[in-house]
């Protein structure tokens, strides 16, 4: 195994030669002698065998080279840093890692608001978030491959928080056929035209809430992709009232006329995989999503 010659030490002292002008100034702020400051930077140049420092005046420059190879130091410091401070986040107890599974329900406003909440305290934090569709979120937990998840049903064996109800509504293109029938329209009618529905993005108990088992039916993996399809006049489909309230003011969707069974309602909920093992990462993630269901989606600004 290769070891440095030089250390980061030396680059430290290094740097702080430059920036505070000159070696004295530099031993005042490290808290060294100068005559100690001035034997490593001696050092690392003999080591280096290249000269990284000229003297202009009463300030010391650094040479072209010694700018150089300091820019590449100044990274190796900072990851140094980062690294010490990863290790106070773990002694903390702070996960490396925290997963969590979203149900592509959930508004998208309200899970930008609680990453950019969370980001400020989980610096050294790597967060891995899975967005799923109907029962997704539900194999996620089962198969402990999350610490979190948003589901709409809970699975056996697990606890979880309602946060809030989702209002689906029946819709199709403004010339759609459905609409050109001019009257409420009954199951059969529905039954006789083209479906959009989302497939489940989970395998181990699917499910097809929504679906009317009509042979016209065809399945598409994107929720966006659906709301696209029908907003284009193919098929109709029941859709999350808050994902097209902008298709619904614009005229690209309408409501269809249905007599019964117009609106559907589903509830999301937000389960701890493990509360009594769960770090601090998760514990803030969860009662971050908490605060932003509970105060709305008003999102803060950027720059305040």
């Amino acid at each position: 195994m290769k070891i440095p010659k030089s250390t980061l030490e030396q680059w430290q002292v290094l740097q702080a030669i430059v920036e505070c002008g000159g070696y004295a100034q530099a031993a005042e702020a490290l808290h060294r002698s100068q005559s100690s400051v001035s034997y490593m930077v001696a050092k690392l140049q003999e080591q280096l065998g290249v000269e990284l420092l000229e003297i202009d005046g009463r300030r010391a420059r650094l040479t072209r080279n010694g700018e150089a190879l300091l820019n590449k130091a100044r990274e190796l410091l900072g990851d140094a840093f980062q690294l010490e401070q990863l290790a106070g986040s773990l002694a903390d107890g702070w996960e490396p890692q925290v997963s969590i599974a979203v149900d592509s329900l959930f508004p998208v406003e309200l899970l930008v608001k609680v990453l950019r909440e969370f980001e400020p305290w989980a610096r050294h934090t790597v967060v891995n978030l899975e967005e799923t569709v109907l029962s997704g979120s539900e194999d996620a937990l089962v198969e402990k491959r999350v610490d979190l998840a948003i589901v709409s049903r809970i699975p056996s064996g697990f606890l979880g928080d309602a946060l809030m109800d989702i209002e689906f509504v029946a819709v199709a293109h403004p010339c759609h056929a459905l609409h050109a029938l001019g009257r409420e329209l009954e199951l059969d009618d529905l039954s006789r035209n083209l479906q959009i529905v989302v497939r489940d993005s989970g395998t181990l108990n699917p499910r097809d809430h929504g679906w009317l088992n009509a042979n016209q039916r065809w399945s598409v993996t994107s929720p966006h992709t659906r709301m696209e399809m029908i907003c284009n006049g193919i098929g109709f489909g029941w859709l999350a009232e808050h994902k097209i309230k902008q298709q619904l003011e614009q005229g690209l969707l309408k409501p269809l006329p249905l007599r019964v069974g117009q609106r559907r309602k589903l509830s999301l909920s937000l389960v701890v995989a493990n509360p009594e093992l769960a770090g601090p990462g998760t514990c803030r993630l969860a009662n971050l999503i908490r605060k932003v269901v509970a105060d709305g989606i008003q999102l803060r600004p950027l720059c305040e």
